[in-house]
């Protein structure tokens, strides 16, 4: 898998736009490196665009989104990629007030008894499987036409 991904192919693999890209680098949600003016992401910031994207397009804000990271980075010391990118199933539970985040199934349990509201799962995990997805398939297409174009050059000799 590459190493880390331009603007555009973070667009296409995500479905955010060039200036959402650009707003959230500025507010700091997903810090990418810098080549010159070129905004370079690794894997870890595409997962968590991803996740923060299924997030949003669930209703949650941009804001929400970001206390969840914050507390993810303060509490985990990880990243919300890192953390929903591992090979198990990780939950975020709203009861429309609060946010939490559900690591097993005893937890979930204790997070519904002690909830008053009923409670709205999104399973994260599916968001980051889809995208790790489609940079696999798009890597094997490039390298399918990499080899055809070099076997036309090779007869063309």
């Amino acid at each position: 898998m590459p190493d880390r991904f331009p603007s555009q192919e973070v667009i296409a693999l995500t479905g955010v736009t060039a200036r959402q890209l650009q707003w959230w680098d500025e507010r700091g949600v997903v810090k990418p490196e810098r080549e010159g003016h070129r905004r370079l992401y690794s894997m870890q910031n595409v997962l968590e665009m991803a996740v923060i994207c299924e997030l949003r397009r669930k209703g949650f804000s941009l804001q929400g989104v970001r206390n969840v990271m914050r507390f993810l980075q303060r509490e985990f010391g990880k990243g919300l990629g890192e953390i929903v990118g591992r090979n198990s199933d990780v939950h975020l539970l709203t009861d429309g007030t609060h946010l939490y985040l559900e690591t097993s199934a005893r937890q979930i349990v204790d997070i519904l008894k002690n909830s008053k509201q009923p409670i709205l799962g999104i399973c994260l995990s599916d968001a980051v499987r889809q995208v790790r997805a489609e940079v696999v398939a798009r890597k094997a297409s490039t390298s399918v036409i990499a080899s055809a174009e070099r076997r036309r050059a090779r007869k063309a000799s």
